[in-house]
């Protein structure tokens, strides 16, 4: 699922009141404790971070006179 900042910026708010409700756009969103909201922060930041890193590429060129 592709996360955005917004997101983040919510869960965060909700955790520093010490609410287990999150509203998202159009739906409401009730956790049952501080930990599941946690562990939700860390899924979104992991999002997040896979979505700014790059791929990498390796070109395999051959070498020497083969057989």
């Amino acid at each position: 699922m592709a996360y955005t900042q917004d997101d983040l910026d919510r869960i965060q708010a909700v955790i520093a009141k010490g609410e287990l409700e999150v509203q998202y756009h159009d739906r409401k969103v009730r956790y049952r404790s501080i930990a599941e909201l946690r562990a939700a922060q860390t899924e979104i930041v992991r999002g997040l971070e896979q979505g700014t890193r790059r791929s990498r590429v390796f070109r395999i060129r051959p070498g020497g006179k083969g057989i």
